[in-house]
Order: C-alpha cells, then sequence, then structure tokens
C-alpha cells in the first residue's frame, strides 16, 4: 500500500472535522481530513426522520455562514444540517476525502510522527486529529435479552414509528431524543411509555428569548467543569414542532405513561425504579433555578423584557408520577419494541497511541492529549460545557489549531 507525507491528518468530516480543518488553513498547516462515508453522515443516516437541531439556526452554526432560506429563530432540520455543512466544506475548500476509513494510527519508532492506515492507503504525519466526536458507540444496557420478545433498537436506528411492529412502544431515556421520539411515536397513535432518568429541563424559551441565549448571557455555555455529580445528566429540550419547552406533564396528558428508570427484567416483567417523583422535581427545581437566574439578570441588566409569571405555573403531577408502576409486564401491556434512547460511548480502538486512561478515556487538556502530536476534538466539556455542539467546536478547534501552529513554529527553529 502507497505510503503519503502530511503535516497533518483529521480523522472526521462532520463539525469537529471541517471546523479543524478552516483553522488548520486559516494557520498554514497542510493536512488533510478524512471521512470513512459522507460529510456529515451521522445527520444524515443515523437520526430518525423528522429530527430538527436543538437550537435555532442563528446559535447552531459556524460564524462563517449561515443557513439558507431558514429563518434564524427556525430550526434546522438533519437535512438543512448535512446541507449546511457540504456548503461550508466547499466554502473553506476543505481538503477532505471522504469513502475513506483510518484504521489504525500508530506513533512511528524512534522518530516524530504517526503512521495513519486507510482503507485507501498510508498517511505519514506530524499530528493527527480524533475528530469523530461523541456519538460513536451507541449503549444499550444489558437489562432485557435481546430474544426475549420485544424488538429492541437504539435511538440511532429509530426512523420513524411505521418501521416498528404494531403494539405499544417503550422508551428508555428521557434527554432530548428520548422524548422527541415517544411524543412522536404518541402522536402516531401508539400506547407509549417513557422511562425517565435524571435531567436537566431548561425552558426552550422565556422572556422572549432561547435557552440558548441565556445560557450564553448567563455563561453557562463556558463553564469548564459540569456541576458535580451531573456529568452524565442528559438535557431535556427540544426544536420539535417549532421549538417548546419540554414538559413532562404535558407528556402525561398527551397519553405517554410516564415510569422510572429501567432497572431489571426477568420473566417478561420488567421493573422499574421508585424513582420517577424525584427525576420530575429535580427537573423542575433545574428549570425554575434558570428562570431565577435570568430574572436575576435582567434586573441586574436593566433588561426591558417581557415579563413572563405563567413560566412558574407547573401545575399537578399526573398519576402516573404520583402512583408510579412499579413492574411492566410487556406481553400483557403488549410492548412489541424497545428504543434504547441511552447515549452513546466513544470507541477509538484505530487510535493505537498512549493518549488513554485505564478506562479507555481519553487524556487530554482543551484537546491536547498526552500523547504529543495527538489532538482530540467534538467530545463533551472538551473545554467547556458547549464543546460538543456546532458553535462551540469551532471555537475549541481553533485553539487546538493554534496549539499545532506553535508547535511548528518551534521545531522550524
Amino acid at each position: 500500500m502507497s505510503s503519503r507525507e502530511v503535516e497533518a491528518v483529521v480523522v472526521g468530516g462532520g463539525q469537529a472535522g471541517l471546523a479543524m480543518s478552516e483553522h488548520l488553513s486559516d494557520c498554514g498547516v497542510p493536512h488533510v481530513v478524512l471521512e470513512r462515508n459522507r460529510i456529515a453522515e451521522r445527520w444524515r443516516s443515523e437520526r430518525w426522520d423528522s429530527l430538527v437541531a436543538n437550537g435555532p439556526a442563528w446559535h447552531d452554526r459556524f460564524p462563517g455562514l449561515e443557513f439558507v432560506d431558514l429563518s434564524p429563530d427556525a430550526f434546522a432540520s438533519k437535512d438543512q444540517i448535512a446541507e449546511y455543512f457540504e456548503a461550508y466544506a466547499e466554502k473553506i475548500a476543505a481538503p477532505i476525502r471522504t469513502g475513506v476509513e483510518v484504521t489504525s494510527v500508530r506513533k512511528k519508532e524512534g522518530r516524530a510522527g504517526f503512521r495513519v492506515e486507510t482503507s485507501e492507503c498510508s498517511f505519514d504525519a506530524r499530528y493527527v486529529v480524533a475528530a469523530t466526536g461523541p456519538f460513536q458507540r451507541p449503549v444499550i444496557p444489558p437489562i432485557v435479552p435481546r430474544d426475549s420478545g420485544p424488538v429492541q433498537i437504539h435511538s440511532s436506528e429509530y426512523r420513524n414509528p411505521e418501521q416498528l411492529p404494531d403494539g405499544a412502544v417503550l422508551v428508555v431515556g428521557a434527554g432530548s431524543s428520548g422524548v422527541q421520539i415517544a411524543e412522536e411515536l404518541r402522536r402516531s397513535g401508539r400506547t407509549t411509555y417513557l422511562s425517565v432518568g435524571p435531567h436537566d429541563r431548561p425552558p426552550r424559551h422565556y422572556r422572549g428569548r432561547d435557552f440558548c441565549w441565556w445560557l450564553g448571557v448567563l455563561g453557562k455555555w463556558d463553564a469548564e467543569t459540569p456541576p458535580s455529580g451531573a456529568e452524565h445528566v442528559t438535557i431535556a429540550v427540544s426544536g420539535a414542532r417549532g421549538g417548546r419547552t419540554v414538559d413532562f406533564r404535558a407528556l402525561a396528558d398527551l397519553g405517554i405513561d410516564l415510569v422510572g428508570m429501567t432497572s431489571s427484567f426477568d420473566g417478561g416483567v420488567l421493573r422499574f425504579a421508585p424513582d420517577l417523583g424525584t427525576h420530575i422535581a429535580n427537573g423542575d427545581a433545574n428549570y425554575l433555578a434558570l428562570l431565577d437566574e435570568a430574572d436575576a439578570y435582567v434586573a441586574r441588566n436593566g433588561l426591558d423584557l417581557p415579563e413572563e409569571p405563567e413560566a412558574r405555573e407547573l401545575g399537578p403531577d399526573p398519576a402516573c408520577v404520583t402512583e408510579p408502576t412499579l413492574e411492566l409486564d410487556l406481553t400483557a401491556a403488549g410492548v412489541h419494541s424497545i428504543v434504547w434512547a441511552t447515549g452513546f460511548a466513544v470507541d477509538y480502538d484505530w487510535l493505537q497511541v498512549d493518549a488513554f486512561d485505564e478506562d479507555g478515556r481519553p487524556e487530554h487538556r482543551r484537546g491536547v492529549s498526552a500523547e504529543p502530536g495527538v489532538y482530540f476534538l467534538g467530545l463533551p466539556w472538551l473545554a467547556r460545557r458547549g464543546s460538543s455542539f456546532i458553535w462551540g467546536v469551532w471555537h475549541d478547534a481553533k485553539f487546538v489549531a493554534d496549539h499545532i501552529a506553535t508547535q511548528r513554529r518551534y521545531l522550524s527553529l
């Protein structure tokens, strides 16, 4: 297999890889971006049909390009997002090669740089940026055996209600994906159960501003570490149907049966933890705390934003919360499908360098890894809360590119 020399190899052609490419070009660093499928492939083929961005178009984009024919306050569809990144790659003339899978990256013996093996050829590179993002390997907890009866899929495999066999559906996970999928299933006429775990529940809009704006002016996007115990807490927010605050009481009123965290399965019976009320209450507390901070910000800065006292009217807990279901016989309930909206794990089997801790997690500081010359980009909390979001990864990429450029200058002396 032939080998080619290049200063830097960026692995991944999604939002992280394109942001990295733009900043490397601005720094004059020769590079290539390798993508095993198409640009922004996960938006194309690993999301459900009706998915839209969770942030408005003015927020969920790069600084150098706006969405075409889309209101700044609208929420882009998954196809519009894929088209946006294609257009961005063309705008910045990204040296991207699609259909090329990276199979291994190894440190060269006794000299600087790395050997990057791909499905097409080999590259010798001084720098490697892992820009494959956080959504690499779908996680399904080993609770319900695969041969137990119901069809089980991960949310990344879900496309629409017609895809599933007739009957009721259990959706496990109450982050953005879980609540949107559960609502879509219920609106299609399905009996739907939603297993709710710990979550943050921000307002979609408050006092005339989107929650993305509030997190910005309150400095929350720039928080460098998650609150203690909240490293893996999901955010229940949605841009679906024009963008609305996720309200579990409203989901119950729609006919969705809320249950606690899915804990065990035996003899066809699924058991849920008695924690539903606690998770609902904690989500409410998170919601109200953000309203308090927003009100204080308005008062402190003398802003003329309309008051919205009705936003604090939560209403009574539904019966499924006050008298929670703790066991569900799947056959008796007619549950023929389970959708696991339970997140993802990273997968860096191809990156065979000394850049990971004993649990296989990347060791880095703001994307600069423990292995000199290797960088990570697009991971949650890489540098701040916004690191895994479209606009956040663009700013993180600038830091990483500047670091690479600085190292190049040292080596040129």
